[in-house]
């Protein structure tokens, strides 16, 4: 038995030596992998890569993910990392609103580019300020003389808003353009949380301040809806009128209504492409197949990809970008967009600490006659707004002009960082306003009481005894409220003196009330409408710079954080996808529901609990 026992235990120290080599070998090969690829990248990026071949033909935008003021990761380094580690999902990248408008300002003028085709089955969309400034950059190109053209199986609202600026839209026979109108929807969980007995302590300022009413309703309120139906109902108007306008057209053509549409295609027998062709919503019924010939005509073929000439927008090199970071610069552009959290910037968030000491930089550096500070965010800490605010306003009494370039939302604390501008420009399509302070703190004593988990303890005072497994004192929500009555009014009186009204003026138009570009225009809270070109051409003439050369502040992420992140976005594009097959459809759906609910609670992180957030400025489909 005694050697039995000795060979038994030999064999399974032999088999854990031998899962040991395994795992150190396979953690070795993957550090060496790891080293392989990032000296690959260093060396792809410092030398830089020889620039795709341009063709002459056209210029294919071939859009995939959505499109906004500032990628997470650089085009540049996107790509490189799409090329290493393949594509983690089209729907999750992300493009430059900015590298966009200038690639395609640049192929107005570029005689290897005689056209542009539009190919968007891949976009996910953007805010509709920025549609709208893609579209100018369109129509600017189209004015020039060189045709645009849109093919498409089918056009979702984004994907048409574009194609409407083309010279000829093309859509499948067995295609539809799907115009709806706009929505938004959000969840609420009082019950939920009355369910797992999680006491919710809310404190908020403002009628309209409707961020907080997903732990205190089951439903949206009465003036939350009025209030949104407002802003929500002019976004809609401004998209059909310019829709209207491209395709010289009546707006009833373009959306009839729900009930007129349905009766048009019961005639029809449902046929949607057919719908589109007779209300000159598009121009031409014709297969793909088709649509490529008629693009051969145009602009040849393509012997070595047997297509006709054209140059994929990731492979149309710009000869000056953001991506540059020009030293020579003499105005600022610096770059707010997300939610506005406190400490150093994260992907997709406003980090107060990293945008202030941008600012700074451009304060002190004489180089810099002016700043563009691009808003596009929903607000978030008051503290780190705050910060933004502060070192915004030291640039100003400095003597350099600030401009405020709103993008789709300035909103909450994304109109507290404006307050300092010496000029305010808003898209009328922008989201702003929201002038409202509210504090949440979450506290679960009952859920614990009721699993026979009690907390107990002493303190000096009823302020320190504040802990999340016990119910707040009621020292601590007097505090509380008169800590956010307190935000509230310095807000508005921000607000007054950088409006030159009276407190009185603001509070009643604020109340965390959501206003469009064009009515924030009609209340006085921004000075004019346009877009960031209108913004420069502002700070220019503010600064008295002859020759306005923009400088663009913009961190960019490390060798190593762009490969892990890769990886990163690799298995979360794959594993939800996964997860979600097992389940079963009414789940799927409030996980997707989940998804897309704007971030409230992944944001709150300000010390003193305060937050100038819009939460009802999220997702409009």
């Amino acid at each position: 038995m005694r050697i039995l026992g000795r060979l038994i235990a030999g064999c399974f120290k032999w088999l854990w030596r031998g899962l040991n080599f395994v795992r150190e070998f396979i953690l070795n090969l993957f550090l060496i992998l790891l080293i392989l690829v990032g000296v690959g990248i260093w060396y792809q990026v410092g030398s830089g890569s020889a620039p795709a071949e341009v063709k002459t033909g056209a210029l294919t935008i071939d859009l995939s993910g959505v499109v906004v003021d500032k990628p997470t990761v650089s085009n540049k380094l996107s790509r490189l990392g799409r090329q290493l580690l393949g594509a983690s999902s089209d729907r999750l990248q992300e493009n430059s609103l900015f590298d966009l408008v200038d690639a395609i300002r640049q192929a107005k003028t570029d005689k290897r580019i005689t056209g542009i085709v539009l190919d968007l089955g891949n976009f996910a969309g953007t805010d509709q300020a920025s549609l709208q400034y893609i579209g100018k950059a369109l129509r600017e190109f189209r004015d020039s003389g060189k045709p645009v053209y849109a093919r498409g199986e089918s056009y979702s609202q984004a994907q048409y808003y574009l194609a409407s600026f083309a010279t000829k839209i093309f859509l499948s026979p067995q295609g539809t353009v799907d115009l709806h109108g706009f929505a938004t929807n959000g969840l609420y969980y009082k019950s939920l949380l009355e369910k797992l007995k999680v006491s919710s302590h809310v404190f908020r300022v403002g009628t309209y301040k409707s961020a907080v009413e997903p732990f205190l309703r089951d439903d949206m309120s009465p003036a939350a809806r009025d209030a949104d139906s407002r802003w929500l109902g002019e976004l809609w108007q401004n998209y059909v009128n310019t829709l209207a306008a491209n395709r010289q057209i009546t707006p009833q053509q373009i959306f009839p209504g729900a009930q007129e549409m349905l009766s048009a295609l019961q005639k029809l027998d449902g046929d949607t492409a057919e719908y589109a062709k007779q209300n000159r919503l598009v121009d031409q019924l014709t297969t793909p197949t088709a649509v490529t010939s008629e693009l051969v005509k145009t602009f040849g073929w393509d012997k070595s990809a047997k297509n006709y000439n054209s140059t994929s927008i990731y492979d149309y090199p710009l000869q000056q970008s953001d991506e540059t970071n020009a030293s020579n610069g003499n105005i600022a552009v610096i770059l707010a967009s997300g939610a506005i959290m406190d400490g150093e910037e994260t992907p997709g968030n406003v980090g107060g600490d990293t945008t202030a000491a941008q600012i700074r930089d451009a304060r002190l550096n004489p180089a810099i006659k002016a700043i563009v500070l691009r808003v596009n965010s929903p607000g978030g800490s008051v503290t780190a707004s705050e910060t933004i605010r502060e070192e915004l306003q030291a640039a100003r009494e400095a003597g350099k002009p600030v401009v405020v370039s709103m993008g789709g939302m300035a909103a909450s604390g994304g109109y507290w960082i404006s307050t300092p501008a010496s000029y305010i420009i808003a898209s009328p399509n922008t989201l702003t306003g929201s002038i409202g302070i509210f504090g949440v703190i979450n506290t679960v004593e009952n859920s614990l009481d009721s699993v026979g988990v009690h907390t107990d303890g002493v303190s000096t005072s009823p302020l320190a005894d504040v802990a999340l497994t016990k119910g707040l004192p009621p020292e601590v929500q007097q505090l509380m409220q008169m800590s956010v009555e307190h935000g509230y009014k310095n807000f508005i009186g921000l607000v007054a003196k950088s409006r030159n009204k009276t407190p009185q003026a603001i509070d009643s138009i604020a109340q965390g009330h959501v206003w469009t570009g064009s009515d924030a225009k009609s209340n006085g809270l921004v000075d004019a409408l346009g877009d960031f070109d209108d913004a420069l051409v502002k700070a220019a003439e503010l600064a008295k710079v002859n020759k306005p050369q923009p400088q663009w502040y913009s961190d960019q992420p490390g060798m190593l954080d762009i490969l892990f992140g890769q990886m990163t976005a690799s298995v979360q594009a794959a594993l939800p996808q996964a997860l979600l097959s097992a389940l079963p459809a009414p789940a799927r759906d409030v996980w997707s529901a989940m998804k897309k609910q704007p971030g409230l609670l992944d944001n709150l992180n300000d010390p003193q609990n305060r937050y100038a957030y819009c939460l009802n400025c999220g997702e409009v489909k």
